[in-house]
């Protein structure tokens, strides 16, 4: 088949591998599907691609954002946002981009643009579908392979989808690497029957659709008297790694850096269980050099914390609590205890708010 290119030459439509590549990528997830991509260039028996090229984002690093890293060490030609460089290509592939391509871009390639997604569209629709599967404590997981649609992120067809049961207690960064796998060796494997993967695309279902919207700093804020043990930690294991969660600790902002959860033998102690407790009272445990809190339903544990500098849970009860306990020993301990942060908010239009807010609704 051929199509009328723009200058009214015809511009000859490969029906069958190799295929010319343009991809889209950003960070450690997406570079895994680049290093797929370029493994199955390099591979000479099974000839699946001839020409790789990459688009990222720019990056206050100067050494740039991961793709960038991976295609420059492995002497790719890089593009820069938003230029798309000038190539013929057959198809693009989108992996963790965060821009809406246009529809003049889409029509560009013969076979459209597929997206690498890290869910079960068409639920975690957005940017952060791993944040939200660990964060809301979903139990099956999986990677959806489907075709860019203009002006909405995530609305296309599918491909492909295979789920995978999400492994206990496990963080958004090692979930991450595990669906980045999946998701590299699932493109591969519709690359090789493209003109009849896209044939046989199925429209995503109405049903079930649920949005996974960026998290903003506010979602790091711990509310103690709302917050179940069990939420806490999910945020923890969701958002740990890139914002700390933060508190508020006598006017102070302490951002906790090692939450632990607290075996029976600890809060069987007398400490814990003689004491009226509200949420976010803080208490020392010396065997086990850890700060227990209290939230809405139980205990979580906290093994080092940032106030100026990095402390470990005894340095901070040395340092801080103890002092305090001694100069106040006639008020009761709940009084020196941790608060919800609240962040200054910016107005939003009222839809955004209620996409920041449903983070953690579940």
């Amino acid at each position: 088949g051929s199509l009328g290119g723009e200058d009214g030459r015809d511009t000859r439509v490969r029906e069958k591998p190799p295929w010319r590549v343009l991809f889209f990528g950003t960070d450690q997830f997406a570079q895994e599907t680049l290093r797929a991509l370029h493994a199955a260039r390099e591979n000479k028996e099974d000839v699946l691609i001839e020409k790789l090229e990459v688009v990222t984002l720019p990056s206050p690093s100067p050494k740039g954002l991961p793709v960038k890293q991976y295609a420059v060490q492995s002497q790719l030609p890089v593009h820069e946002w938003p230029d798309v460089g000038s190539g013929e290509y057959d198809v693009g592939v989108v992996a963790s981009f965060g821009r809406l391509l246009s529809e003049t871009l889409i029509l560009k390639f013969p076979y459209g643009i597929l997206n690498v997604h890290p869910s079960c569209l068409p639920r975690w629709r957005g940017p952060a579908p791993i944040i939200h599967t660990v964060l809301h404590g979903d139990l099956i997981t999986g990677v959806t392979i489907m075709q860019i649609r203009p002006k909405r992120f995530d609305v296309g067809p599918i491909l492909k989808q295979e789920t995978i049961p999400v492994p206990p207690k496990s963080t958004a960064m090692e979930l991450e690497a595990l669906l980045s796998r999946l998701g590299a060796n699932m493109l591969i494997s519709v690359l090789k029957n493209l003109p009849e993967s896209l044939k046989n695309g199925k429209q995503q279902p109405a049903e079930g659709v649920t949005q996974a919207p960026k998290i903003s700093v506010g979602t790091s804020c711990i509310k103690w008297e709302e917050q179940t043990s069990e939420q806490i930690f999910r945020l923890y294991r969701a958002i740990g790694n890139i914002i700390p969660l933060q508190t508020l600790w006598m006017e102070n902002t302490i951002k906790l850096l090692d939450l632990v959860e607290v075996n029976n033998l600890v809060l069987a102690d007398a400490k814990l269980t003689r004491q009226t407790l509200t949420p976010g009272s803080i208490i020392y445990h010396k065997q086990s050099k850890i700060l227990l809190v209290y939230c809405k339903d139980g205990w979580i544990g906290v093994r080092s914390v940032m106030l100026k500098k990095t402390l470990t849970a005894t340095d901070f009860y040395n340092g801080y609590l103890h002092p305090w306990y001694q100069k106040n020993s006639q008020v009761q301990p709940n009084h020196c205890k941790f608060k919800t942060l609240r962040l200054p908010t910016k107005k939003k239009p009222e839809n955004k708010l209620l996409l920041c807010n449903s983070a953690l609704s579940n």
